[in-house]
């Protein structure tokens, strides 16, 4: 059973490069906020209800977790299988539908708008993971993982290539950014916004974080390379990116030493790592001044204050 550690600074906060020491705060420590998950995913921070949304995948539903009382409630059941959330610039939820096979948008009043279901007159994957540029578009991952069975979705053909897409907020218009990648996981842009990284889940022999720069114009990209190769038994999936550049990955595949979050410079170095007894499938910043890690990790969320502040809109 895991147990909270007593004593600061908190062990399971690893520094791997010298670098990371000035991210650590030496007297906060790991948290456990809930247990109770089938698989744990798709964190999203609301700081004007000072509450936090994450999916649990094969229960169908989508949690809240309070700030104020730690009160945990369901949010949505069913969630069609709901994955990866984000907000946009204006507020509003955006979540990735496994079983619907589509992104949609809660608007203010509740209703639910469907931002994309389909590319060239055929239906999407699965989306997986979101995040919402500065000029209001919508990418998003599409790979198979929700129609591979019934646990995460339902069981369907494939008929468009696992992608990249792009929603251009003002047209509507939906478009396929990047298509040759293997099993398009957890993506997320650098602070400038002219790099656009995304996890490779099925990239063999290793799983890989592959860079993308970004056009001018903000709507197309550029040819991809490796940032980040993981290793033997690495296994990124949903991460985000500090005001420095860093990228904080959920991280692990039921090693001692690789499950948690592994931190890795903008230059893909890796410096520091925060461990869990649970593979940890994603992320976000959050709190007052986005200073604080939230950890969607197999069954359960977590917490760590950190000295960095993700960047705004991730």
């Amino acid at each position: 059973m895991w147990q909270p550690n007593e004593r600061y600074p908190d062990p399971s906060v690893r520094v791997l490069d010298t670098s990371f020491a000035q991210y650590r705060l030496p007297l906060a420590s790991v948290e456990r906020l809930y247990t109770g998950c089938r698989w744990a995913e798709g964190p999203v921070y609301f700081g004007d209800g000072r509450y936090l949304l994450w999916s649990d995948i094969p229960n169908n539903r989508v949690l809240r977790w309070d700030e104020e009382t730690g009160a945990v409630s369901i949010f949505r059941k069913p969630s069609n299988n709901a994955n990866g959330h984000t907000r946009d610039r204006r507020g509003r939820l955006i979540a990735c539908e496994h079983d619907a096979r589509r992104v949609v948008r809660f608007e203010y009043d509740g209703a639910i708008t469907v931002l994309a279901d389909s590319h060239d007159g055929k239906p999407l994957n699965s989306p997986n993971d979101v995040v919402v540029k500065s000029d209001g578009s919508v990418w998003f991952t599409d790979p198979m993982f929700g129609i591979l069975g019934y646990y995460e979705g339902h069981k369907a053909d494939s008929e468009n290539k696992p992608a990249v897409y792009r929603l251009d907020a003002a047209t509507g218009k939906l478009a396929m950014v990047a298509d040759d990648i293997a099993g398009p996981n957890g993506l997320a842009f650098s602070p400038d916004e002219k790099k656009l990284y995304v996890v490779a889940s099925r990239a063999e022999p290793h799983r890989t974080i592959v860079s993308y720069d970004v056009t001018a114009d903000g709507t197309r990209l550029g040819k991809g390379s490796v940032l980040i190769d993981a290793g033997p038994g690495g296994s990124p999936d949903g991460f985000r990116v500090d005001i420095h550049g860093n990228l904080w990955c959920g991280w692990g595949m039921g090693s001692d030493e690789l499950d948690g979050v592994r931190v890795f410079n903008a230059s893909g170095k890796p410096i520091g790592h925060i461990e869990l007894p649970e593979r940890c499938a994603n992320l976000c910043f959050g709190g007052r001044y986005r200073n604080r890690l939230f950890m969607t990790a197999s069954h359960s969320l977590y917490a760590l204050y950190v000295n960095t502040q993700g960047v705004a809109g991730g």
